[in-house]
């Protein structure tokens, strides 16, 4: 399969850049299905603008939800949705926690919750933004992308030892036929088809796993949607099932945003909104789910 864009063999220069960037469109609102919703729970939680992006700085604000009197004695938690935008969940779950479950476990955790780190992402329903950069491979020191940036300066200003970090995403068909073939065209490789699973995973940090911590996730989970199983040669996406459900990625080698805190409980989830067993309640539902998994594992420390 080869992309539209581009000539196999060759990296992507600033031309090719501007033809992917002219074909992307607004396709729904940040404003409306994000901003709105996030303004609304500021009655009980308390609202944050950590920045805004320089594309748009008023149509793009980074805006973000802590839970009410936040005591130092209490464990800091981070949840992250939107960190490709076109993940719809990830931002809809996030904000879900926010509204359903954020005052019970505010109790217990001083809870951070961003919901869409990609603005620009979900409005044009992208996983890469505007400099065909993806966000999740950029928490590096000096980052590119003002989308890490803004969040690695907001977790650095808060100056916390955060004890775990939850970061919700999907795992899509567009993954297979849109934007892995998008990748290799614009790093002059050649694409490689694999296959997208059928079901929930999470990824755990390779450099530092906690199994215990991602199969409460898991069953929690299970109650709400099916869990993906391993594809024949005991793989997901290419990496090793290390237990129902669950593959590891090493975080800080990869630039992953869930190595943004180095909490030693981290999570990222992949929801399949895909399936023709999932609905947009369901993938939601899922999200909400796997952070409440991880959250009550905690308590039961």
């Amino acid at each position: 399969m080869t992309y539209h864009i581009g000539t196999p063999g060759k990296p992507w220069g600033e031309q090719e850049k501007a033809q992917w960037l002219a074909e992307r469109h607004l396709q729904r609102s940040y404003q409306d299905e994000v901003v709105s919703q996030v303004q609304a729970l500021a009655g009980a939680l308390e609202l944050v603008q950590y920045g805004a992006l320089s594309y748009d700085p008023e149509r793009y604000p980074l805006l973000a939800l802590k839970s009410p009197n936040w005591q130092p004695g209490k464990p800091y938690v981070l949840v992250t949705g939107g960190m490709h935008g076109y993940e719809t969940s990830g931002v809809q779950g996030a904000i879900a926690f926010a509204r359903e479950k954020a005052s019970h476990y505010g109790q217990h955790f001083n809870l951070l919750i961003c919901p869409c780190i990609s603005p620009w992402g979900y409005e044009v329903i992208n996983r890469w933004n505007p400099l065909a950069l993806d966000p999740n491979r950029s928490f590096i020191a000096d980052s590119q992308s003002e989308e890490a940036a803004a969040l690695q300066k907001l977790v650095a200003d808060i100056g916390a030892a955060f004890v775990c970090h939850i970061d919700l995403h999907e795992t899509t068909d567009s993954d297979e036929s849109e934007f892995r073939p998008a990748l290799a065209a614009r790093d002059g490789k050649v694409f490689e088809p694999g296959t997208i699973p059928d079901g929930f995973y999470v990824v755990d940090n390779s450099e530092s796993p906690q199994p215990a911590f991602q199969q409460a996730i898991v069953e929690a989970v299970a109650k709400v949607t099916h869990i993906a199983p391993a594809d024949p040669d005991g793989t997901i996406i290419g990496s090793k099932v290390v237990a129902p459900g669950v593959i590891e990625y090493p975080l800080k080698k990869l630039g992953l945003c869930a190595s943004v805190t180095t909490a030693p409980y981290t999570c990222t989830t992949e929801v399949y909104p895909d399936s023709p067993k999932a609905t947009p309640a369901i993938c939601n539902a899922a999200q909400v789910a796997a952070v409440c998994g991880a959250l009550e594992f905690l308590l039961a420390r």
